[in-house]
C-alpha cells in the first residue's frame, strides 16, 4: 500500500487555527494522514478562558483543548474520557459552592472517576489535582471546562511550560496530529481600527465598531478587576509586542508538506496566529504549497472585507516579519466553492482578476455544505486539501 493510503505516513499539514471552524476538518483528516498540525492561538480573553487567564496570567487552553478532543482516536479512548475533558460546570448558584463541588472532584472517591478506566481516572485526576493545589479562594468556576483545568494543572506544574503537559495529553488522548500554541507567553490580542481607536481582547472582536486597520499583541490585560479608579493599565495597550515564534512550531513549519491559513473567525483564529516574530520568514522559507481557504458565510469580523481585501490583509502581516518576501513565498492558492460558497463580496470576474494580478490561483471545488453554506462540508474539504497540497508539490504540475 502506498504511504498516501496510510495515515501514519500521511502528509504533514499545518494550520494556522484557532476556535471551532476547523473541529470537523480536523477529525475528517485523521483518515488521511496522523500528521496534521495545528498551531493554535492562546490570546482568547472571554468566557471560562478569562477566569483562568485573570488568576494565573497564563495563556488560553480552550482552543487547545479543543483541538485535542477532535484529534482524539476514540477507537482507543472511551468516551466518558471525552465527556469529562468536554464537560463544563454549571453557571449557576453560589460561586463558593461551586467551588467546593470543583474540590470534591479531587477525591479519589468520586463517582465520576468509577466511570473511566483506572489509567485515565488516574491521569486526570492528577492533573486536576495541580490545578486544586493552585486555585486561588475567589477562583470564578462559572462554566469552567473540567479539561481546560487539568490542562492548566499540568502547565503550572511544569513551571509554565506547555510542552511536557500537550505531549503527555497527545498520548493519553492518543491523538492523530499535533497541538501547540503558537507562541508560550501570555499576550492579548489588539487591533487598530480605521477610524483610529484601539481594542484590547480577543472577546471584543465580536462587536467590532470598525473595520480593523491591523492587529498586534501586548502583554495589556482588558479589564482586570481590581486596579484603583483611575489608575490606569498597568501596560499602555498602544504598546505592540512581538513574541518569538515558539520552537517546535518553527519546526513543524519548517518542514511542512503544505501550510494552510484555514476558515475560521478571520482575525482573532487566522491572523493572530502571524503576529509572532519569526513567522512570516519561517513561512516564506518553507518550500511547500500554501493555501489560503476563505470562510463561506458570515463572519462578523470581515466587516464587509473582500476576498481580494483579505489576501492583501493576510499577506501585510505576514510581511511585517518577511518585507522582501515574495507573493508566491506566503501564499499561492486561493481554495473556494462558487457553486455552494457564499463570500464576502463575492466572486465576481473583479475579484478573480484581482487574484490573477497579485500572483495567486484560484481553485475552484465544491466543499461547502448545500443547505448551510456557513460550513464545510468535511469529507470534500480535506479530498480538496490533500489534493491540492499534492499536486502543488509537484514541481511544475499544474493546479488543475
Amino acid at each position: 500500500m502506498s504511504g498516501e493510503h496510510v495515515p501514519a505516513l500521511g502528509p504533514r499539514l499545518v494550520f494556522f487555527t484557532g476556535g471551532t471552524a476547523l473541529r470537523d476538518l480536523s477529525r475528517e483528516l485523521t483518515r488521511h494522514t496522523h500528521n496534521s498540525v495545528h498551531l493554535v492561538t492562546p490570546f482568547d480573553s472571554g468566557g471560562s478562558s478569562a477566569a483562568l487567564r485573570r488568576a494565573f496570567a497564563m495563556p488560553a487552553v480552550g482552543d487547545m483543548r479543543n483541538r485535542l478532543l477532535a484529534l482524539a482516536d476514540s477507537a482507543l479512548v472511551p468516551q466518558s474520557v471525552l465527556a469529562f475533558c468536554a464537560r463544563r460546570l454549571p453557571c449557576t448558584g453560589d460561586r463558593r459552592v461551586l467551588r467546593q463541588e470543583l474540590r470534591e472532584l479531587g477525591s479519589e472517591g468520586h463517582a465520576l472517576w468509577a466511570s473511566m478506566p483506572g489509567v485515565f481516572a488516574d491521569a486526570l485526576r492528577l492533573h486536576l489535582l495541580f490545578f486544586l493545589e493552585r486555585m486561588p479562594e475567589d477562583f470564578d468556576p462559572c462554566q469552567a471546562s473540567l479539561g481546560n483545568l487539568v490542562l492548566a494543572g499540568g502547565y503550572l506544574r511544569h513551571k509554565r511550560d506547555f510542552g511536557p503537559v500537550l505531549a503527555f495529553f497527545s498520548r493519553l488522548l492518543q491523538t492523530r496530529g499535533v497541538v501547540l500554541p503558537i507562541v508560550g507567553e501570555s499576550l492579548h490580542l489588539a487591533a487598530e481600527l480605521a477610524d483610529g481607536s484601539r481594542l484590547v481582547g480577543q472577546h471584543r472582536f465580536k462587536n467590532l465598531s470598525q473595520p480593523v486597520r491591523r492587529l498586534f499583541l501586548t502583554v495589556h490585560e482588558p479589564e482586570r478587576p481590581g486596579r484603583p479608579a483611575g489608575a490606569g493599565p498597568a501596560v499602555c495597550p498602544q504598546t505592540p509586542c512581538r513574541p518569538p515564534l515558539a520552537g517546535a512550531a518553527a519546526a513543524y513549519l519548517s518542514s511542512a508538506g503544505a501550510i494552510c491559513y484555514p476558515m475560521g473567525s478571520f482575525y482573532t483564529s487566522v491572523l493572530a496566529n502571524l503576529l509572532p516574530q519569526g513567522v512570516g520568514r519561517t513561512v516564506a522559507a518553507a518550500a511547500c504549497p500554501k493555501i489560503f481557504i476563505p470562510n463561506s458565510g458570515r463572519d462578523a469580523e470581515l466587516r464587509g472585507l473582500s476576498l481580494t481585501g483579505q489576501v492583501d490583509m493576510l499577506l501585510r502581516h505576514l510581511r511585517e516579519d518577511a518585507p522582501q518576501a515574495r507573493t508566491e513565498e506566503l501564499l499561492q492558492y486561493v481554495l473556494v466553492d462558487s457553486r455552494h460558497g457564499r463570500y464576502e463580496g463575492g466572486l465576481s470576474a473583479e475579484v478573480v482578476r484581482g487574484l490573477e494580478r497579485r500572483g495567486l490561483r484560484l481553485v475552484d471545488r465544491e466543499m461547502v455544505r448545500g443547505d448551510d453554506p456557513q460550513r464545510h462540508d468535511p469529507e470534500p474539504t480535506a479530498r480538496a486539501l490533500l489534493r491540492l497540497a499534492r499536486e502543488g508539490s509537484a514541481p511544475g504540475a499544474p493546479a488543475a
